[in-house]
């Protein structure tokens, strides 16, 4: 009896110990180039001009006012 609660004691606590490591989250993806310099491709905005940061930065602006919900509800009369 007490060797069986010995033994799930142990692996409780192996149990509680292995929740206490972390794997280090660590950034594996670096881009060589600034955004607004991608090139055209199928899935870039319409209007948006490569090379262009200040086209890039406005295309963001629009897109953030696009998904911001007070802007684009109606006001109740």
């Amino acid at each position: 009896m007490t060797r069986s609660i010995l033994i799930v004691s142990l692996a409780g606590l192996a149990f509680a110990l292995s929740a206490c490591t972390e794997k280090p989250q660590t950034q594996t993806r670096k881009s060589d180039s600034k955004a607004w310099e991608a090139k055209a491709s199928g899935y870039t905005a319409p209007g948006f001009k490569a090379g262009d940061q200040a086209a890039w930065e406005e295309q963001m602006r629009k897109r953030a006012q696009g998904q911001n919900e007070y802007s684009r509800a109606v006001a109740a009369p």
